[in-house]
């Protein structure tokens, strides 16, 4: 099977055609999607598959992407970039890509793909082309968001019910706007609706409506939510919350696409895709009968997990910089720019607030601070009680091991290399199997410890792919649940 690589880094394009050669593939390589369209019109063997960069210089990822879907449209393209955003992954998959991988990847994870990619299309499944491009406000370039990408982009023709899991301000809405926008109910409304906001009294009437004089006040029809999101999403929020008598209305919509407003006779049918989220353990509430479990599952048909911010902390400077600008250019006011200092201040700080204590803290930011440049006096009180506390321990550590580190770093080479003398001397054997395995341990659980046991950070962490990670944890015996 012929695949196709195209990459203006000779040493991506190095690094795949050795692992796929190896994987007993024909590797065909090019610098630019130019030579790759010229290439499609000249050879007369055409690839199985295409993997192909989406920054290039010159014809970038997606026009390729575009104009192959147009010449062979059964032709799986896996698209990979360094530059990780959600937009760049709907674009992909929207544009007919058959899988997204952000830089940097494990290679045998692109085995796999592209032998998975070559199965499907020899079972005659095909992926079929949209265009459509929206942008979400969504930011992250840590692998926990990384996947929450991905599965936005796949289901990006579905309308299919979504549970979003995460903790309060990791931004639940805004992954609902952007399932419902690049979806095909994108042109249709998006209501969304807080059960935690509303008296449980009240919940049924927001949502079925009621009909004029169904009760005392009720002087005219009244619309509910369901309605109003008819052909669209509606977006439930802190499902958890909801009672029971409501949950068992829900159902019964859900399985029947129907329903009777309060006071009503007539049902109202209703075509509306759910997305539901919750801060909770939903399935706690299920055990603890305060959730039913038919309605769990029809909600848990997908399930996406949103990471808690201080679980990514590499996103906090861009997502600082992209509330500070949004901020400015909302009051009219110059952007603000943080120092280093300021900078490393909120990078390490806890944000029990999530994204959305991130965001009013750079507003407050922009409204209290009178430099251009924010210094770390200039930040909120909690986060200057903070740089006056760990700040402290970070400068002490620093002064206490800069001087240490290389002399430690030389030393523990130095202990090595004693050992093993030592054990070749002593005619021991298999002494690098035996090495290699302590070594992986050791730097799997501290990165596992220093992600808080999660799987997809730690595997980013050390350089590698997700089922290389499972299959480490495995082989070395080691149960993340024990470091988070």
């Amino acid at each position: 099977m012929n695949v196709w690589i195209v990459d203006d880094d000779s040493s991506i394009r190095w690094v795949l055609e050795k692992a796929l050669t190896n994987a007993h593939f024909n590797c065909v390589s090019f610098e630019s999607g130019q030579q790759v369209i010229d290439a499609l019109d000249t050879y007369v063997q055409k690839p199985a598959v295409l993997i192909s960069d989406i920054k290039m210089p010159g014809l970038d990822g997606l026009t390729l992407l575009h104009y192959v879907k147009e010449k062979l449209p059964h032709l799986p393209v896996i698209i990979m970039t360094a530059h990780s955003d959600l937009d760049a992954a709907v674009n992909a998959y929207q544009k007919g890509a058959y899988d997204y991988i952000p830089k940097p990847f494990d290679v045998d994870e692109v085995i796999q793909l592209v032998e998975r990619a070559i199965s499907q299309t020899q079972s005659n499944k095909t992926n079929n082309n949209t265009t459509s491009k929206a942008s979400t406000g969504i930011i992250g370039e840590a692998p926990s968001m990384q996947e929450v990408f991905r599965i936005i982009g796949r289901l990006s023709k579905s309308s299919i019910s979504v549970l979003i899991n995460g903790e309060s301000g990791t931004g639940k809405e805004l992954v609902a706007k952007a399932l419902h926008t690049h979806s095909p109910r994108s042109q249709s409304p998006f209501i969304a609706l807080n059960m935690a906001a509303i008296p449980k009294e009240l919940i049924e009437a927001e949502l079925f409506g009621h009909e004029k004089g169904a009760f005392t006040g009720a002087a005219q029809i009244r619309h509910g939510r369901f309605e109003q999101a008819n052909g669209g999403t509606l977006f439930l929020d802190e499902i958890g919350d909801m009672p029971l008598d409501v949950q068992t209305r829900l159902l019964r919509v859900l399985a029947d696409g129907q329903f009777y407003r309060i006071g009503g006779y007539s049902p109202v049918k209703v075509d509306v895709r759910i997305i539901a989220a919750t801060h909770q353990d939903l399935e706690a509430r299920v055990r603890e009968g305060k959730f039913r479990e038919d309605l769990f599952h029809r909600l848990n048909v997908i399930r996406i997990l949103l990471p808690p911010l201080r679980d990514r902390a590499q996103d906090i400077p861009k997502l600082a910089e992209h509330f500070l600008h949004t901020t400015a250019k909302e009051l009219g006011v110059e952007s603000k720019i943080l120092s280093s200092e300021a900078l490393d201040v909120l990078c390490r700080f806890n944000w029990p607030g999530n994204v959305r204590q991130l965001e009013n803290t750079c507003r407050w930011i922009t409204v209290m601070s009178s430099n251009k440049e924010v210094l770390v006096q200039d930040l909120p009180p909690e986060l200057l009680q903070l740089s006056t506390t760990k700040m402290i321990d970070k400068n002490e550590y620093s002064a206490l091991t800069t001087n240490r580190l290389s002399q430690q770093q030389a030393d523990w080479k130095q202990l090595f290399e004693q050992w093993a003398k030592q054990a070749l001397m002593s005619g021991k054997t298999g002494i690098l199997t035996e090495v290699i395995h302590d070594i992986e341990c050791i730097l799997l659980k501290n990165a596992l410890n220093f992600t808080r046991g999660h799987k997809q950070d730690a595997a980013h962490l050390l350089g590698w792919g997700r089922n290389t990670l499972t299959r480490k944890l495995k082989d070395l015996s080691v149960d993340p649940t024990k470091h988070s």
